[in-house]
């Protein structure tokens, strides 16, 4: 028989199969009888044979096991060859539609389940892009072949739903090289309880430390620490953590009760080092404080009559009155002004150039001011009136969205992403719909109207979003809470819902803020964040050192949201004041802060630097001369250098936007770049001056000048005997200078 006959055949067979199907079907339905037996409570918990098949329940999870509603096959935005389902089954009557109606029904085959194209295609009998995804002796593909048979039944409204998962074991400390079966037990509202390991999606936060497969094998790998292996199933999602020590040898076998304690970060800090085995670094010297104080807290090196001053004074709270000094110069200001600048995302592209500036100038101020931070976030919400006067409104101009003014501030002042519910669940949190288009209704009454104080900020009073997916209007609700906002008085009615946004996100109770701020004011300080990425707060995604954390939030409530306090409690911890240089014992330890970690230097704080070694400033484009790259408020100033070393755009919230890792382009920039070059050779920069000293004098300036500490004698007689053997003397200086600036030492904070 022909192909095209063949194919007609199978299409009339599988219509008519169909159709007497939907007959039997409805003709059950009228007499009040199921399609498949009804099991009372007793029997429904006896086995998972005798349930009958709900779509939800029984099939989304194998096509999320298999990746066939993953975002890069059917679930992408156009689906994949006409054939398109929800991502990670969040809209399951849409799939069950798409798989037994379009298509003109030639998806699904009951007369004969095995020929239906759905099964057909997945089992690699038929070429399929995707190639084999459930090949035909897996039971899910019984799975799928009986639900097929039995008439694609997409359940009934009042079958049971899945209300949580628990993966076994919860915790465990593990050897290194040992691996752990975990085991996936799923509960339904009836209380029905089944293991849906096979069905399960695993994935662990740090696959240096563990990896997984997709049977829940967890293989620990050759590095200490603390790892986390998340499941997810039906939109529930549960945490494995495994505890990794150190296989410490004879020579190091000692513990941290040895070392005293500063404060609270300390205690939590060596508890933690006890339990993985490992011994902490020693404590560093003052010029490795100096400079890493400086580098931190203002985004600039000391210069070399700071620095002298500093390694001569005696005192014994020196450490901390630098400190306080630092956190009164302007430099912190326009620092930390460029770190928020690129969260709440500054962009002349999009304000213009004056808006810009008076946007950029109020976030400066606040840290110049050192305005709290839940008055900053208050302000920043709840922002009205005439923009010259409410610059903080600007916020709503360059994020124009409501939308992404929810996921935005979500993800910058509470450290959660949201984004993603605004198409299906979050795969990895609690996080849905309902709960984004809540948040975004708070932002629904922002509107911009012209006036004669010039562009005005103004409420609308439009309070409600719409859920696309279901049509159903959707009220104002914050992140967690089950009750919608309500605007509680008179004097409150000017702001509308987001004064009560602020309220409930700056509330010493709120869960999600302090934890926020202290996580990222611990990154910038310790290299990286007790959860990270810092802006990915997630029950799947836990804290290193989770009562460290909450320590570290309930001291900035308690201080009233002051940076200052917390950033003077951090460099005052002998956690924070330790060197670099590892031990035996530490030497892989990566995320447990047994040493101060090596931090790339930002690129705007590394072209100060540049700048300021050399003596030679930069006059940027549309900048007024003599001003500092941190001081650019302006993120699309044109300039190779920034740009290279991986200053963000600023079109999204991400911290992700900056790039913090080395790369060979950078390397061979700093090495062969003219730029670099002229500043070092510059008749008026600092080598020209330096050139006419003695060779003692010269070489001390010269380490004060680049690395902020005196040279080390192996350091002083190299440096000697090179300036003496080179006829230009200009040219020997240049050179020691440039190999300085090449070194991590000078690349990195260390």
């Amino acid at each position: 028989m022909p192909a095209i006959h063949q194919l007609l055949y199978r299409l009339l067979i599988s219509g008519i199969s169909c159709l007497l199907l939907t007959i039997a079907q409805l003709q059950l339905a009228d007499r009040g009888l199921a399609s498949e037996p009804t099991l009372d409570s007793a029997d429904a918990k006896s086995t998972d044979q005798q349930r009958p098949l709900n779509f939800e329940n029984d099939i989304v999870p194998v096509l999320t096991k298999f990746g066939c509603n993953a975002s890069g096959c059917h679930g992408k935005a156009e689906g994949q060859n006409g054939f398109k389902l929800s991502v990670f089954g969040f809209d399951p009557l849409a799939d069950h539609k798409a798989i037994t109606r379009e298509g003109r029904g030639r998806r699904i085959f009951p007369a004969s389940p095995k020929h239906s194209l759905f099964l057909e295609k997945a089992s690699g009998d038929l070429p399929h892009g995707g190639g084999i995804r459930i090949s035909s002796d897996r039971p899910e593909y019984e799975t799928l072949s009986r639900w097929i048979a039995l008439g694609s039944p997409i359940g009934s409204p009042n079958d049971p739903h899945i209300s949580s998962i628990q993966i076994t074991p919860h915790s465990a400390q593990l050897a290194m090289g040992q691996t752990q079966q975990l085991r996936v037990q799923a509960t339904f509202s009836d209380g029905w309880q089944t293991d849906v390991t096979a069905l399960a999606t695993f994935q662990s936060n740090n696959d240096g430390l563990a990896s997984v497969d997709d049977k829940g094998l967890v293989s620990i790998g050759k590095v200490p620490g603390d790892v986390a292996v998340m499941t997810s199933y039906l939109g529930q999602v549960d945490v494995f953590r495994a505890l990794v020590p150190s296989e410490r040898t004879a020579s190091t076998n000692a513990t941290t009760t040895e070392i005293a304690d500063a404060n609270f970060i300390d205690q939590h800090i060596h508890a933690k080092l006890n339990l993985l085995n490992l011994l902490p670094s020693a404590p560093s010297d003052d010029a490795t404080y100096l400079r890493r104080t400086y580098l931190d807290i203002i985004g600039t090196l000391p210069s070399t009559a700071e620095a002298r001053e500093f390694l001569t004074d005696a005192s014994a709270g020196r450490r901390e009155d630098l400190v306080d000094r630092l956190l009164e110069r302007s430099e912190y200001a326009d620092y930390w002004g460029l770190k928020w600048s690129d969260l709440l995302r500054v962009n002349r592209l999009e304000l213009g150039r004056k808006n810009a500036y008076l946007y950029y100038q109020w976030i400066r101020d606040s840290f110049s001011q050192n305005k709290h931070l839940d008055r900053f976030a208050h302000e920043l919400i709840t922002a009205e009136g005439p923009i010259r006067e409410q610059p903080a409104g600007l916020f709503y101009k360059v994020v124009s969205d409501p939308k992404q003014m929810a996921s935005t501030l979500s993800q910058a002042l509470l450290g959660v992403r949201i984004e993603c519910a605004q198409c299906h669940h979050h795969p990895y949190d609690r996080w849905g719909q309902e709960d984004y288009y809540g948040m975004q209704a708070f932002f629904n009454d922002v509107a911009f109207k012209s006036s004669f104080q010039g562009e005005a900020l103004v409420p609308t009073g439009t309070a409600k979003s719409e859920n696309p997916r279901t049509g159903l209007q959707v009220a104002a609700r914050a992140l967690g809470e089950k009750s919608p906002a309500h605007v509680k008085s008179d004097a409150r009615q000017q702001s509308g819902l987001r004064y009560e946004l602020s309220g409930w996100l700056t509330d010493k109770q709120n869960p999600y803020f302090a934890r926020n701020m202290a996580n990222r004011i611990w990154a910038q300080f310790m290299g990286r964040g007790l959860i990270e990425p810092v802006d990915d707060v997630r029950m799947t995604n836990p804290a290193s050192h989770p009562e460290l954390l909450d320590a570290l939030a309930e001291y900035l409530k308690e201080h009233d949201y002051d940076q200052h306090a917390l950033i003077k409690l951090i460099t005052s911890s002998i956690t924070y004041q330790r060197s670099s240089e590892p031990n035996e014992s530490n030497a892989s330890d990566q995320q447990n802060y047994s040493r101060y970690p090596l931090k790339q230097l930002e690129a705007e704080v590394l072209f100060d630097a540049v700048c300021q070694t050399t003596g030679v400033s930069e006059k940027f484009a549309g900048v007024p001369e003599g001003s500092r790259a941190i001081q650019l408020w302006d993120s699309h100033v044109p300039h190779y250098f920034l740009q290279l070393f991986g200053r963000p755009m600023r079109t999204t919230a991400c911290e992700c936007e900056r790039v913090g890792e080395p790369t060979v382009s950078q390397v061979l920039h700093v090495l062969n770049s003219p730029e670099i070059q002229g500043k070092l050779s510059h008749d008026n920069g600092r080598l020209a001056k330096l050139v006419q000293m003695s060779d003692e004098t010269l070489i001390e300036e010269l380490y004060l000048t680049f690395f902020g500490r005196p040279a080390s004698n192996l350091e002083r007689q190299f440096a000697s005997e090179h300036m003496q053997k080179h006829n230009d003397r200009q040219r020997a200086l240049e050179d020691l200078a440039w190999s300085m600036m090449n070194s991590l030492e000078f690349l990195f904070n260390h």
